[in-house]
């Protein structure tokens, strides 16, 4: 059964960092491409980084470009979202997803992930 769980959110002031994990099982992620997602209230969900299954292949929304990094750890079957210089405006709920796209191929849009988690809250406050 293929199962994905975000950890690490939480309360951080203005200018602070925080990393999400999102842990697979029941499937290899490295064949897979996986994406962060997030959802404030009353806004829709949106890409916020995602990583294909070829080397450097990643892509981030032009709002977080420069302050986040999305990784794997193939070893551990998860992938990371190192999040820098946060501001109030990255306060939501964060997903991890994961699918399978042809020969390389990946997307960074919330409809055209099949599998998710449960969510991590992050608060960006002072």
């Amino acid at each position: 059964q293929l199962q994905l769980v975000e950890s690490g959110g939480g309360l951080v002031q203005p200018g602070g960092s925080l990393r999400l994990s999102c842990a697979a099982s029941g499937f290899t992620a490295k064949y897979y491409a996986i994406g962060w997602f997030r959802q404030a209230p009353g806004k829709e969900r949106e890409g916020v980084a995602c990583i294909g299954t070829a080397v450097g292949s990643t892509n981030y929304a032009d709002s977080v470009k420069g302050r986040f990094t999305i990784s794997r750890d193939n070893a551990k079957n998860t992938v990371y979202l190192q999040m820098n210089s946060l501001k109030p405006e990255d306060t939501a709920i964060y997903y991890c997803a994961a699918d399978q796209f042809g020969s390389g191929t990946y997307y960074c849009r919330a409809y055209e992930y099949a599998y998710w988690g449960q969510g991590t809250p992050v608060t960006v406050s002072s």
